[in-house]
């Protein structure tokens, strides 16, 4: 038995829905607004949300990134809307929407997708029973980083063309070699290409190899890569940067899978798998010439995109400790400490290089401070603890600048209620902060305590205590609230 969500302000519609998914078995219950869905998403943590587009206190397309990265488990989200937008319906299966259904709809036309979205979570769930992935040098458990893990775990039970997108910096090598190494190959070499590397005048010859007298200098014959690639996985990063001249050569191997070295009068079979990663937009790039679109459309078999470190923030520490005691024992250095605003300054950051700038961020911070047992903020480059600053003050700023209302839901001034989507940001925003400071006092700046009594993870934790900038030492006065 599953659980159904319906969020619609339409009482007929949630009637509908309702009885249809309970007539199936299943246990289904109903929202009227945005608000007292998110809620229920989070509460109630169900299977499957149908989730209309205009609600009364906010726009569904809108709130679905959000249920799709409530947890690791996170709901399908079946949008159901009365009024059909084609770049809604676009914009929703890109943020991961399960199905689009523009109403009225026939009982079969809802009862399809549902029943099909049942299916694959149940999969899904088979597949987690199954033996843990391999994910050497993956850190981290946010929700955002195990949605990305799931695909590669889909990907390396199976050998279709996988396309990584990502920003530079973001471990698209990492998730490649994952699915390598899960996948029945793994035994088999694991050979990359940087597209970006290749000088034009000898990708022929790195690529398909040669035979000895090939060409001036071919003193005896080489393999090239595509054979050196053979029962195992050809991994080419950045290959939106392959030159034009051998796109198509390429594609023709990508189908035939076989080739011919150069110099040589027959060809030659191999078969390998193919990985390929890119930080620019292909579609984009084939829509404008740039790029071979029969070839992009082969590649994007299965699509995967690694996550920016923004989007999992609660990873950060995690990382850090992880980097830095690599970085120590390579560098025959004393293991270190870090203090808790270092790690506030970590988490505030927006990190445009993602982990690999955190990296580099952190082998120089421990370079520089070698002779240091704790690690502070000073410690950090100025541009990192600059930009941290500035958020952090805009943000006070804006939480000054609008005079949030009262607990009682009227404004400081008086004059007017306030919204219920007002009122309720601001109880979130102050019952947080009211038991973040309250936890840092009681907790007497023992952040081991802290996680104790709160139950959260140490990188939740200073998520948390960052988020509202208060002190995990417990020097600072709870914030008053009126009853």
């Amino acid at each position: 038995m599953a659980a159904v969500l319906v969020i619609d302000d339409d009482k007929m519609i949630c009637a509908f829905l309702c009885d249809l998914a309970t007539r199936m078995g299943h246990q289904a219950s109903f929202a009227l607004t945005l608000g007292q869905g998110m809620d229920a998403v989070m509460t109630r943590r169900p299977d499957v949300v149908f989730l209309d587009v205009r609600l009364p206190d906010g726009n569904g397309l809108d709130a679905l990134p959000a249920i799709r990265s409530s947890c690791a488990d996170a709901p399908e989200v079946i949008i159901i809307t009365g009024r059909g937008d084609p770049d809604g319906a676009e914009l929703a299966i890109k943020s991961g929407a399960w199905d689009y259904i523009e109403k009225p709809a026939a009982a079969n036309t809802i009862t399809l997708p549902l029943m099909r979205a049942l299916e694959y979570r149940k999969s899904k769930t088979a597949k987690k029973n199954s033996p843990t992935l391999d994910r050497n040098d993956i850190i981290g458990h946010s929700s955002a980083l195990l949605s990305c893990l799931d695909q590669v775990a889909q990907a390396a039970n199976s050998d279709v063309n996988v396309l990584i997108t990502g920003e530079t910096g973001t471990g698209k090598e990492l998730l490649a070699r994952a699915i390598h190494r899960n996948s029945k190959r793994k035994d088999a070499p694991f050979v990359v290409v940087d597209c970006t590397a290749i000088p034009g005048s000898i990708v022929e010859s790195l690529l398909f190899g040669y035979e000895k007298g090939a060409f001036t200098g071919a003193e005896k014959s080489k393999t090239g890569l595509i054979q050196q690639a053979n029962g195992g996985t050809l991994f080419l990063d950045e290959v939106g940067e392959l030159p034009a001249a051998i796109q198509k050569t390429f594609l023709r191997i990508l189908q035939e899978r076989r080739f011919r070295p150069l110099g040589g009068r027959e060809e030659i079979a191999s078969n390998f798998r193919i990985l390929a990663a890119t930080n620019r937009n292909l579609e984009n790039m084939a829509a404008a010439d740039a790029f071979r679109e029969d070839l992009f459309y082969r590649l994007q078999s299965f699509a995967i995109h690694s996550p920016p470190l923004r989007e999992r923030p609660e990873d950060i520490v995690a990382l850090t400790l992880h980097y830095a005691a690599e970085i120590c024992e390579q560098s025959n250095m004393a293991p270190k400490g870090f203090s808790p605003d270092f790690f506030g300054i970590l988490i505030a950051y927006h990190w445009p290089g993602n982990v690999r700038e955190l990296f580099n961020t952190l082998h120089g911070a421990l370079t520089a401070s070698v002779d240091d047992a704790v690690l502070y903020p000073s410690c950090l480059p100025v541009n990192i603890r600059a930009w941290a600053a500035r958020k952090m003050i805009r943000r006070e700023n804006r939480a000054s600048a609008s005079q949030w209302v009262e607990l009682d839901g009227f404004l400081r001034n008086g004059h007017q209620p306030s919204t219920f989507r007002e009122y309720k940001t601001r109880l979130l925003w102050e019952g947080e902060k009211h038991y973040f400071a309250h936890l840092a006092a009681a907790s007497g700046g023992n952040v081991a305590a802290a996680c104790r009594m709160s139950g959260l993870s140490k990188s939740r934790l200073y998520y948390f205590y960052q988020k509202h900038a208060i002190s995990p030492t417990g020097k600072d006065r709870p914030p008053a609230v009126k009853s």
